[in-house]
């Protein structure tokens, strides 16, 4: 969303921190496996066109998106490196898509049949369902599949360029799928190869595994909230000094007395127990601010934390200001880095019982996206 003056709210993405976490992946994961960068979902909430820049700059040899639409805004945008599509259904226009050098997820015989019907020679990755039971081949008809890529390969049909899948619990090391599902993996690459096919990569690491299962990282890892700077595995993952690339704030919009027994906001779920102030911020959930944040999370102003209270409405929300009265224009940042003591994406998960994944990518709106410490190629 674009303004023409100053921004009631915004996020603020420092590409310069996307690129500090892209080089520290790199560097965690060793020079034999490839970083893929996921920059599906608008990157997280963070500009897709923007991160995608940053990330190729600090050394992403791939991006990861769910849709052919992303990949092909991606080409749009000037891109040229490697990029891997997964998510498609019945009737998918793969033409641009192979045209564009994109490479394509099947899950079935049905699906690379609709892939090689466009007619150009396509790259194909293929997903196997190791234990997710969500997208992907399942166990009983991995031969089936295989055996059919080989065919198509070997006629010139396709070049199956990879073969991958995905952990259902990599965020909790000990969970006994990972064993299981790393286990069922290599099986399905070892059938792979009795079948005839030589795929170039092989992966099965998401943030978390990339950090805490050395064994899963094959020859490339897909990075993809930790790239963000956000910790995959809450409380587990080890201080590898990743940098929260977004904030998001607001500029106060009034502040005021409340009485003791004034409610505050829709359905008073918040009744002052004191003489009070509270503060207007002008972000709601039309801009993704979780309804659920009313009385549960927290934000930053005039360098104290001040809780969130009443309901939140649609343009706008309230906090307690403790008897403060700052001027209409202070900041105000829902969450950021933390580097001042301000909430983080984590702090709002926690107070939510969710994941930082949600709220950074739910987040929008109208708020006014603002990109920093951009670098020219």
């Amino acid at each position: 969303m674009t303004s023409t003056g100053p921004a009631r709210a915004e996020i603020v993405v420092d590409l310069e921190a996307v690129r500090h976490n892209v080089r520290l992946l790199r560097e965690l994961v060793g020079p034999d496996v490839a970083m893929m960068t996921v920059v599906k979902a608008d990157a997280y909430g963070h500009g897709m066109l923007e991160v995608a820049r940053a990330a190729r700059q600090a050394g992403a040899d791939w991006l990861g998106v769910a849709t052919l639409d992303e990949a092909l805004d991606l080409r749009a945008a000037g891109d040229t490196g490697r990029v891997l599509c997964w998510l498609a259904v019945p009737g998918e226009q793969y033409a641009d898509a192979i045209a564009a050098d994109i490479d394509l997820t099947a899950y079935s015989r049905a699906e690379l049949d609709e892939i090689v019907a466009t007619g150009p020679r396509a790259r194909v990755q293929l997903k196997v369902d190791t234990g997710l039971s969500r997208g992907g081949a399942a166990r009983a008809d991995w031969r089936d599949v295989f055996g059919h890529a080989a065919e198509l390969e070997q006629a010139g049909r396709l070049d199956i360029t990879g073969i991958w899948s995905h952990f259902a619990a990599s965020d909790e090391p000990e969970h006994p799928a990972n064993d299981a599902q790393e286990a069922a993996f290599r099986e399905a690459v070892e059938l792979a190869e009795a079948l005839g096919m030589r795929p170039e990569l092989r992966h099965l690491a998401n943030s978390a595994a990339a950090i805490l299962r050395p064994s899963s990282r094959f020859n490339l890892v897909r990075c993809g909230i930790a790239s963000y700077g956000l910790d995959p595995a809450p409380g587990l993952t080890p201080d590898l000094g990743l940098v929260p690339a977004m904030t998001v704030r607001a500029s106060l919009a009034m502040s005021k007395p409340v009485a003791t027994g004034d409610g505050v906001s829709y359905g008073h779920t918040w009744i002052a127990d004191r003489d009070t102030t509270v503060g207007l911020v002008p972000a709601g959930y039309g801009e993704g601010v979780p309804r659920a944040a009313g009385n549960t999370a927290s934000v930053w102003v005039d360098g104290r934390r001040r809780s969130i209270r009443g309901r939140v409405c649609m343009d706008q929300f309230m906090i307690d200001l403790g008897g403060d009265l700052p001027p209409p224009g202070t900041e105000v940042v829902l969450f950021g880095s933390g580097s001042r003591g301000e909430p983080t994406a984590q702090d709002w998960a926690e107070a939510l019982d969710t994941i930082n994944y949600e709220i950074v990518t739910r987040v929008g709106g109208r708020f006014v996206r603002r990109h920093v410490n951009q670098e020219t190629e």
